[in-house]
């Protein structure tokens, strides 16, 4: 999952882990769920850095950094956040299926990358779009 993924749920009313169960047909998170979340940290430090600011934007980044509690946080030799969600994307080491973002020049580096990009669909439902 990326930065704006996490602020989904304020800056575009999606209920983002809902969507992701839908999606997939399975419970989504750390607690047990077949599917696992996994964040970059440069994500995590990237949603600090903007919870500290005001507006929604800073709201938005306060509630995606308390969202990343039910995901699993990942390292990275990436320190900016985009760089750290393609490394995760393409790395061997890790079992990605599909990247979380609304971010479009990233959703695009990752379709080049041949990694499927769930993304919002109309207002405020996720769909996957496949490389």
């Amino acid at each position: 999952m990326d930065t704006n993924a996490l602020m989904m749920p304020v800056e575009r009313n999606v209920r983002v882990f809902d969507e992701l169960a839908r999606l997939l047909g399975e419970p989504v998170g750390t607690d047990g769920s077949t599917v696992e979340l996994v964040v970059p940290r440069a994500v995590v430090a990237e949603l600090e850095k903007l919870a500290a600011g005001a507006g929604e934007e800073g709201v938005a980044a306060s509630v995606g950094r308390d969202l990343v509690d039910r995901c699993r946080i990942a390292d990275t030799d990436a320190t900016y956040a985009d760089d750290a969600v393609v490394e995760l994307a393409v790395s061997p080491e890790h079992d990605c299926d599909y990247v979380v973002t609304d971010d479009s020049p990233l959703r695009d580096r990752l379709l080049d990358r041949n990694v499927p990009v769930v993304g919002v669909r109309g207002r405020n439902t996720l769909a996957i779009t496949e490389p």
